[in-house]
This record gives C-alpha cells, sequence and structure tokens, in this order.
C-alpha cells in the first residue's frame, strides 16, 4: 500500500540537475554530542550566509550616501565658502535626515528581529537517542530529521525511512504535483510536506543546500509590489534628470545678471535654486511611514515579512479565506458517532469502531482531525496497523490494514462512496448530507475485505466498501469572525470562502457569520464541478463566494483566476495545503499557529493566529498610503515651483528670488514638520489607484501657481520700491511663498480636525515671529521686513492661494468625472480622516 513516484521522470530531472554529496550513514539513533559539537566547530550547520535584515553598516550607508544627500552636501560646501552661515544651514538637513532614518531602521530592525526568531521555523532532530526541537539555523551536516506533514524541508537529505511520505517541491521547480518520497530517495530543502512522514539524514546544510533561501528566500520568493516605491523612484529619477540639466543654466544666469553683487551671489542663487529642486525628505518619510507602520502592526502581533506589504494591504479588494483558522478555531474535536442508518442493525461492534479509529488516528498523527480522534480513541495497547495510507487533502480519505485482514478508510464521505449504491451506501451519503447542511464536519468510517490498488503511483479506494459509521466532529465559529467580514464589506472589499471541506458545511457556517450573498448550505459551490479553463473559472469566481471540496491546485488556480480580472488579492491560510495558494497572492497571510510552509512564504504573519487583527493590518496600509500621498504633494509643490523660479530668472536673466536660509524656513514650516506629522497621523481613505498622476495633477498647477506668483512679487517689488534692493524683493517673495505654501498645507490636510488646526496654527505663529522679530527674520533669515515689502506680498499672496484653491477644485471635479462610481473624492487633501 505505500505510494511510489507519480511522476519518475521528474524525479530523476530534479536528480540529475542536483545529486547529493555522498555522506556515512548516521546511526538510528543520531549524532552524539561530540559529533554535533565538531560539525558546529567546522561551521558545517544550516546558517545560510543571506541576511534577513540589514546590518548595522548597510543602515547607515543606505541613509548616509545617497545621490540627493551627496549633492546636498557638495552645496552645502559651496554655500560655506561663501561666506553666509546662515545660507549653510539647510546641511542639517542632511544630518538631521540621516539620523532619523538610522534610529527609526534600527528600532524596527530590532522589533522585527525579536518577532522574526519567535516567527523563525524550527525542526525536529534526532540526537543520541532523544527527538529536539530546534531552530533550523542550529541543524548540522548528518543529523536525522523528522518530518511530518505541514513542514518545510530544513536541509538538503536523504530519505533513511519513509511512512507515505509526499512532498511538494513547486517552490523549486515550478510543479505543481507532490512527489512521493521512498528511502533512498532525496528530499531538497525548501520543499514542503504534503502527506506522509519520514526520517531524513541532513546530506547538505547553509550555503551548501540547493536551495539554501529556507527561511529567507522562501519568504522572499515573491516581492511584493509597492506602488510607492516604483512611483517615488521614478519621480526621483525624474527630478535628477531636472537638476543635471537646469543647475547648469543657472549657473550661468546667476553670473550674467546684473542683480547679483559678485561671485557670492551667484553663487547663493544658484545653490538656493538647486536645493529647492532636491526633495530631501521624501524618500525619509516615505520609508518611515513604512517602518512605523510596521512596528505599529508587530505590536499588534502582526508581523510583517516584506516592508512594500503594508502598502499592498491597502491594495486588496479580494480577500479569500480558509474556514478552518480563520473563520472557525481550528481546534476540531470529536463530537459524537452518528450511524449510517437508524432503521438498520449494526454489523460493526462499539469496540471494533473504537479500534479502528485508534489505529487510523495513530498512524497520521501529524494532521489536525487524526489528533482529536486520537484524544477520544486512543491507539489499542500493543497493536498497530500492517500497513496504512495518510491522509492527503488531495484524495481526503486515509487508510489502515489491520492483522485481521480489514482495510479501514475514514474520510469526507463524498470521496468515500463518491458514487453510492442502493442501501446502505446511500443511506450513509444521505445522513452525512443531511449533517453537513446543518454546519456539521462529518467524516465516514468504512471497512473492506480488500486491499486499495496503486495506480499511476496513486493509492485509490478498495472495492466493497461498506459504510459503518458517521464521525461527527465540532468545530467553533470565532466570536470576532462576523465583525471582522463587516468591516471588509463596509470598505467594499469582497470575500470568498475557499475551504477543503464539505461545501454544505462551509456555506452554513458561511452564512452564519455574514458572508454577503450567502443565506445556507445551497449557496455553496462543490469545486468539483468548477471549470478548469482560467476565464469560466473567473466568472465562477466573480459570481459566488463560498466554494467548498477546493483542491491545493484550486486554490492557487482561484487566485490567479481573481488577478486576471484585476483584482488585487488577499489570501490566509494556515494549513500546508494554503501555501502555494498564499505565495501566488499578492498579499499572503498565514496564521501563526499554522504550518511552517506558510509562514515561509507569506508576507504577513499573524503571530497569535486571530484573524481579527487583519482589518487592523488593512487600515494601516490604506492609512500609510493616503498619509504618503499628501507628503508626496507638499514636496512636488516645492520642486515645482523651484524650477518655475529657475527657468523663469534663466529667461529674464535676473537674481533667484529667494536665498538658500529663506528656502530653508519655507521648507520647514510648509513640508518638512507638518508632512511628518501628516504622514504618521489617522487616515482612512479607501485605496484608489493612480498615485504618481494624482501627486502630478495637483502638486504641478499648484507649484506653477506659487512659482509664477513669487517672481511676480519679486519683480514688482524691484519695479515698485527698488530702494530695498534684491533683499527687500526677495522679502515679498518668502512671504509670497509661505502664504501659498501654508494654503497648500490647508488644502492638503482637509478635513481640519482639531490636531492639523493645531499644527497649522503652530506654523503660522512661527511665520508671524520670524517676521515680526528682527533678530529672527533679519539675523538669521535675511528678510527685510518693511511695511511696502508686507503691503505688496500680501495680496500677491492671497491672490496665489486663491489660485491654488480654485486649481485644486478643478482637478478633484475632474477626477470625480473619471472615477467610477462608489470611490470616494481623493483630490487634493479631502481624504476622511
Amino acid at each position: 500500500m505505500t505510494t511510489t513516484a507519480g511522476s519518475r521522470d521528474q524525479g530523476m530531472a530534479r536528480e540529475a540537475a542536483a545529486t547529493l554529496p555522498e555522506r556515512p550513514r548516521t546511526p538510528q539513533g543520531g549524532l552524539d554530542a561530540a559529533a554535533v559539537a565538531a560539525r558546529v566547530a567546522a561551521e558545517q550547520t544550516n546558517t545560510a550566509s543571506v541576511r534577513t535584515s540589514r546590518t548595522l553598516p548597510d543602515i547607515v550607508r543606505a541613509n548616509v550616501f545617497t545621490f540627493f544627500n551627496g549633492l546636498l552636501v557638495a552645496l552645502w560646501v559651496v554655500a560655506a565658502l561663501t561666506g553666509r552661515w546662515q545660507n549653510a544651514t539647510f546641511g542639517g538637513v542632511v544630518v538631521a535626515n540621516a539620523a532619523i532614518g538610522i534610529v527609526q531602521e534600527l528600532r524596527a530592525k530590532r522589533t522585527l528581529d525579536r518577532l522574526a526568531v519567535l516567527n523563525a521555523p524550527r525542526a525536529r532532530v534526532v540526537r543520541d537517542g532523544v527527538e529536539h526541537d530546534l531552530p533550523v539555523t542550529e541543524v548540522v551536516l548528518d543529523d536525522l530529521l523528522r518530518l511530518t506533514a505541514g513542514d518545510q524541508v530544513p536541509a538538503d537529505g536523504l530519505v533513511i525511512g519513509s511512512a507515505g511520505l509526499a512532498v511538494d517541491e513547486s517552490l523549486l521547480t515550478g510543479e505543481a504535483d507532490a512527489v512521493a518520497k521512498e528511502a533512498g530517495e532525496a528530499v531538497w530543502s525548501g520543499s514542503i510536506v504534503v502527506a506522509g512522514q519520514a526520517t531524513v539524514q541532513a546530506a547538505a546544510v547553509g550555503d551548501a543546500a540547493y536551495a539554501t533561501r529556507l527561511a529567507t528566500e522562501a519568504r522572499r520568493f515573491t516581492i511584493t509590489f509597492s506602488e510607492l516605491v516604483a512611483s517615488t523612484n521614478r519621480l526621483l529619477r525624474w527630478i535628477a534628470i531636472v537638476l543635471l540639466v537646469v543647475g547648469p543654466i543657472v549657473l550661468w544666469s546667476q553670473f550674467r545678471t546684473v542683480e547679483n553683487e559678485g561671485w557670492r551671489d551667484a553663487v547663493t542663487g544658484t545653490v538656493a535654486a538647486l536645493v529647492g529642486m532636491i526633495p530631501e525628505g521624501l524618500v525619509l518619510l516615505t520609508t518611515l511611514a513604512f517602518m512605523v507602520a510596521t512596528v505599529s502592526l508587530a505590536r499588534r502581533k502582526v508581523l510583517v515579512q516584506e516592508l512594500p506589504a503594508v502598502e499592498g494591504l491597502a491594495r486588496v479588494d479580494v480577500v479569500c479565506l480558509d474556514k478552518t483558522g480563520t473563520l472557525t478555531y481550528g481546534d476540531v474535536r470529536f463530537d459524537r458517532l452518528v450511524p449510517v442508518d437508524d432503521g438498520a442493525p449494526a454489523t460493526t461492534s462499539d469496540e471494533e469502531i473504537g479500534t479502528a479509529l485508534g489505529l487510523l488516528a495513530g498512524s497520521d498523527a501529524a494532521n489536525a482531525t487524526a489528533a482529536a480522534l486520537a484524544a477520544a480513541f486512543p491507539p489499542p495497547a500493543g497493536e498497530g496497523p500492517v500497513d496504512g495510507i495518510p491522509f492527503s487533502s488531495a484524495r481526503k480519505w486515509s487508510a489502515v490494514r489491520t492483522a485481521g485482514g480489514a482495510t479501514w478508510v475514514l474520510g469526507a464521505p463524498e470521496m468515500v462512496l463518491p458514487a453510492p449504491a442502493p442501501g446502505a451506501a446511500e443511506a450513509a451519503r444521505a445522513r452525512s448530507d443531511a449533517l453537513a447542511a446543518e454546519g456539521r464536519r462529518v467524516l465516514l468510517l468504512a471497512r473492506s475485505a480488500d486491499v486499495p490498488a496503486v495506480v499511476d503511483g496513486e493509492p485509490v479506494l478498495p472495492a466493497e466498501l461498506v459504510p459503518v459509521t458517521l464521525v461527527v466532529l465540532a468545530e467553533r465559529i470565532r466570536e470576532d469572525a462576523g465583525e471582522v467580514l463587516a468591516y471588509f464589506t463596509d470598505q467594499q472589499v469582497a470575500l470568498k470562502v475557499i475551504s477543503g471541506d464539505n461545501p454544505r458545511t462551509v456555506g452554513v457556517v458561511a452564512a452564519s457569520v455574514g458572508v454577503p450573498g450567502v443565506s445556507g448550505a445551497a449557496d455553496a459551490v462543490d469545486a468539483r464541478t468548477l471549470p478548469e479553463d482560467l476565464d469560466a473559472l473567473a466568472d465562477a469566481m466573480e459570481a459566488h463566494s463560498v466554494f467548498g471540496r477546493v483542491t491545493p491546485h484550486q486554490k492557487r488556480a482561484m487566485v490567479r483566476a481573481l488577478q486576471s480580472r484585476g483584482h488585487v488579492v488577499a489570501m490566509t491560510g494556515d494549513g500546508v495545503n494554503d501555501a502555494l495558494a498564499l505565495k501566488d497572492a499578492d498579499i499572503g497571510v498565514a496564521m501563526g499557529n499554522g504550518s511552517p510552509a506558510t509562514r515561509a512564504v507569506a508576507q504577513l504573519v499573524l503571530l497569535d493566529g486571530r484573524f481579527a487583527h487583519l482589518p487592523v493590518a488593512v487600515a494601516e496600509g490604506r492609512r500609510v498610503i493616503a498619509n504618503i500621498e499628501r507628503a508626496a504633494n507638499l514636496f512636488l509643490v516645492k520642486n515645482v515651483y523651484s524650477v518655475v523660479l529657475a527657468l523663469i530668472t534663466v529667461v529674464s536673466v535676473s537674481a533667484y528670488p529667494l536665498e538658500p536660509i529663506q528656502l530653508t524656513l519655507i521648507s520647514v514650516v510648509t513640508i518638512g514638520v507638518p508632512g511628518f506629522f501628516l504622514a504618521l497621523g489617522p487616515n482612512k481613505r479607501r485605496y484608489v489607484p493612480g498615485f504618481l498622476g494624482r501627486v502630478l495633477s495637483f502638486s504641478v498647477p499648484a507649484g506653477v501657481i506659487t512659482g509664477a506668483a513669487a517672481y511676480g512679487g519679486y519683480a514688482a517689488a524691484r519695479v515698485l520700491d527698488p530702494g530695498d534692493g534684491v533683499a527687500g524683493a526677495r522679502t515679498t517673495a518668502t512671504v509670497v511663498v509661505l502664504i501659498a505654501a501654508l494654503w497648500t498645507l490647508v488644502i492638503l490636510a482637509r478635513p481640519l480636525v482639531a490636531w492639523k488646526v493645531a499644527l497649522i496654527g503652530a506654523m503660522v505663529g512661527i511665520v508671524v515671529l520670524v517676521l515680526l522679530v528682527p533678530a529672527l527674520g533679519r539675523g538669521i533669515f535675511l528678510l527685510e521686513v518693511t511695511p511696502r515689502a508686507m503691503l505688496l506680498a500680501l495680496p500677491v499672496g492671497a491672490a496665489a492661494a486663491l489660485l491654488v484653491e480654485l486649481a485644486e477644485r478643478l482637478t478633484s471635479a475632474v477626477a470625480d468625472r473619471r472615477r467610477p462610481p462608489g470611490r470616494g473624492r481623493t483630490g487634493g487633501g479631502v481624504t476622511p480622516c
């Protein structure tokens, strides 16, 4: 009855591609302490050189040595050479950005590394005749490994003994079919045990392994796409090109203009123009928002294994749920035995039934159902099965053969009796269907005198199966399941319950927790009736919400079908049969109490196994993407008006209208400080695609208006009040930009709740203080504050603010007309909070 490989050609191809090194056979009791110590000393451990997080030098290097930091330092040196210390204070931005980035990343690293250690995969190793549970990194060469269903193979090894071992090697080969393994065959690290048990000798560990990325690269097999990161990188490339093109032209114009008195003024004007074009805090704020969200989720027992996954959560519009462990607790318990036909006399004694169930449970201890049965029916002492077939999620039954010549089969009724004959078999199916319709989880115990055959490497049911009894198991529905699903429904996120259990059972559970469009068992779809064609499957997925008897292969196909219709799919799961679907989903969410395989491939791990944390994670993702959009608008408005001012000064061959220190003031009160708080504040806006387009549609008009108004104020002051000179005109331009930029901040901060009003009020207070205190205005920020300058700046600034408001309303109105029904208004800053 032991199965053989279903695809021997595939196995031969794999072993030809990668062969195990010859190793002496390890004794049956495993390595002793001295042998382990010798291998540790020789660095023959399973520790890979690939790191899961950056080292301290890497963190410092990434935050300090950037293109824009280098440019700012070079400009700082040039500004310092002019002898005007005020205009070199922007160098503090480099130090602040680097320091904040390093400190925050180190804090996040410590928090996440601690959680990663708690969540790290473990291995069962036999040493000195005793089985130990160790971190995977402590496995050494030649260790004896015990593998059971749900494990991820920690090292390349040779199978010493197999009891129906079958592994899924698709993480390595892309082939989804399970491959049976017998003694003498190789297993590769990263593959997943889907059935059976085995003892394996580790033949290649650490960097020497065929697929040594066990807990590192398996998790990174599919890197989460980030629209924010991709769009930000594109913006930075454009800005770098603009700097390289515009910088030399501005330098030329500043030396040509008669308004600059000497090389110091020309250099200062050029530095101001270039500093204004650099988005010095945008990357910092983006990374910081991701890290803060990650640490915040970690405190709620949600481990984020890829930073961009925080943003990916915001884009999710379909959540695929497994019933067991998600909607229910997953702690299956034996409830009762139900006769297959109340009117028929019993043909098997209770003692025989108890013995059979004890043998079935004892032969497959890794299975949750078997563990539940073992608690009620302990394996008989001194008696074991002659042979057995472990449970498989694909065929959904297991079997044992006793010394008395009986074969006992336990599994899903519709799989054990797929075409019941009239009589006892038909009655058994009818009774099981009735129980399943009540939301019960039902298994059928049947017996036969025949031995199961093996066809094409797969076991098949024995002939002449006679139903004996129905085994009813109980599941508890999670108290918070209804509330969680209601949240997703309110957020217009579609829910798909995908389970391997009986469709009727799944339908009843789904209806009880409030899955939209599901009223009972009749609304569930039997996955065995689903088409294989991807397009037809997508139609079925769009039309229905609950699916039962879903195979692992179908789970992957369902995820791909939804993605083919443009959906962003999150998949939750805890069993080994969920691992590949989690890997294919846009966001894989594993339960912390699930199998190591699911935790390895998921982007998120709910460490305490509570599905109720997922809405918090989705809300955190939406907060991040909405707030970074607001911060990006602030930074890009400054970049745009700096470019506009630079181009105008080139064309007019005039002095740049702002000093570097004045740009520092503008950046701090209208971008830096408020942008930091807005990026980390609450925000409940739903995700809307098109981040880059929306940012440009707001920042370009607002920046052009602000830049034109600033130069207009500067030019008007030069004409109407020539006695104040360039310094007075720059004061007028500075105040104009401050007014327009502060109003831009008001737009982006809407709706103006109390903390935002306080934030904006504080920024306005700082500006007023600078303008009223000569030691600040003239002594530090080089402002010549006079009544004439203010009388000119105030109306020009107010006009610019009005035009920015009108431009925002116009772009929002255009966006609303283009947006599909059901989406909220998102232009500018009118995002709900």
